[in-house]
This record gives C-alpha cells, structure tokens and sequence, in this order.
C-alpha cells in the first residue's frame, strides 16, 4: 500500500502511496503503512526531508468509502469503527507534524477530503497544473469535518468554510493564492520541483530545522506574546548548539560550514 523510496543524496526519503487502482484512499491498510513509514523515517537521523507523493492518476481521494460502508454491518451500526478510524487518521496527520523532518506533498490529479486535509496537513506542498482540490463530503451527507481542522489552519475561514459547504473544487493556481500549496509547476516538472524543495532543505543543519519545526507548531497555537517568550527560549538553545557556533563562524569567515550533524 505505500512504497518507501531513498532518492539523491540519501538526505531525503520518498514515500508514495501506491494504491492507484483505489486513487490512493487512506484505507485501513494505508493509514497504517503511512504511519509505519512515518515512524521510521522519523527515527532516521541520516533522512532531513520527505516528499509524500501518489501513484497513478491522483494524491489521495480521501477514506475508503467501500471500507466504511462495510463498517456498517458491525451490531453497533459501524459507530466504534468509525471512531477509531478517524482518530487513527487523525494520529497519523499529527505524526506528520510531530516528526522532525519537514514532510512535501507532491501533488496532482486530485486531493479530495482527507486527501485535501493530507496535502493542508503536510509543511509544504507543490502542486501539478491541472490538480483539483476539494473537501467535497458534504456532496454525499457527510461533512468534513476532521479534514476541516487541518484545512481551516491554511486558508482563510470563510474561502474553507464556503469549500466544506458548497463542496465545490479549487484548481491549483487558487489553492496557491489561498496558502493550500507553495507552488504550482507543469506536470511534468512537478517531481523534480518537490524533490530540489526536500534537497535544498536537507542542505541545512538538521538539528536547527528539527527545533524550528517544532517551534513553528507549538508556537502558532500560542498567544503572540507567549509565542514570543517561547520562542526566544529556543533561540537561546538553539544559539548555544555546537553546529549553530560552527555556522556563525563560517559566515563571518566567508566559508563553508563544517557540520557535526
């Protein structure tokens, strides 16, 4: 169900769904691989960036609708199937996050509800021409709501909650003018565009894109002046780090640095 490629230097990791005849959907097997290779790479210190890419014709139609309607058969009516499968989604979206490499979808085709709300989730996102983005639930009775949360953190609120409404499609460039995708390259630049992002990424010190991820995270749930005092913090620590001192002083010497990390 997903594919974990080393492509380049080795610095970054290429994870591509692989379920092209479903579109990708985060089935229960797929949820499950993608959070395995996760974990993985989140533990791989040799590995600084990702890009999270689809097979086939589209990124990710969202849940398996066939998966979820055979829930319903359970005695219960599929109610604790559900739950657990939308917090299982929700745990691997928040391991997107968590881990501390940046992660870059690699997008074309379609993203359609927890596909949108996989491509909003992920730190950057490039986007192919022609790509079509939607949270479009509400179309068969079933609101996004859980795609909703990662959606409403990248877009204006009354552009995402016109989408969870209406159901309506954005093409790629309107996605851009929104925030949803970084950029927006022909189809056929579109692999290599996503991987010269994770490459130039990876080109930097590890440990200080580690900490300002998570910083980046913490500090936007915060309160501006807490955000500040917080983040002042980690610059102090960051600051004090061995690498960062090396970085400093090769700039000030017009050289290269010599990283440790």
């Amino acid at each position: 169900m997903a594919i974990l490629e080393r492509r380049g230097t080795g610095a970054v990791a290429q994870l591509v769904m692989n379920a092209p005849e479903r579109l990708n959907a985060l089935s229960d097997e797929m949820l499950a691989a993608l959070h395995g290779a996760l974990d993985d790479i989140a533990e791989d210190r040799s590995v600084r960036a990702v890009v999270l890419s689809g097979s086939g014709k589209a990124f990710c139609a969202g849940h398996d609708l066939k998966q979820m309607t055979a829930g319903r058969q359970n005695e219960d009516g599929g109610a604790a199937y559900f739950k657990d499968l939308f917090d299982r989604c929700a745990a691997m979206m928040a391991r997107v996050q968590s881990m501390p490499q940046p992660v870059i979808a690699q997008v074309h085709g379609i993203a359609t509800a927890a596909g949108c709300q996989l491509v909003a989730t992920c730190d950057m996102a490039i986007a192919a021409q022609g790509t079509r983005f939607g949270v479009n639930g509400v179309n068969i009775g079933l609101f996004c709501s859980t795609p909703m949360v990662a959606l409403s953190r990248n877009i204006g609120r009354k552009k995402a909650f016109e989408m969870l409404t209406t159901g309506t499609f954005i093409d790629a460039e309107r996605a851009e003018n929104l925030g949803l995708v970084n950029r927006v390259v022909p189809q056929e630049a579109l692999e290599s565009e996503a991987m010269d992002l994770a490459q130039l990424v990876a080109s930097k010190l590890g440990s200080a894109v580690k900490v300002g991820k998570e910083a980046f995270y913490a500090q936007i749930q915060m309160p501006v002046a807490d955000a500040y005092a917080y983040t002042g913090d980690v610059m102090v620590q960051n600051m004090l780090e061995k690498d960062t001192q090396e970085g400093i002083a090769a700039f000030l010497d017009k050289r290269d640095p010599t990283w440790e990390q």
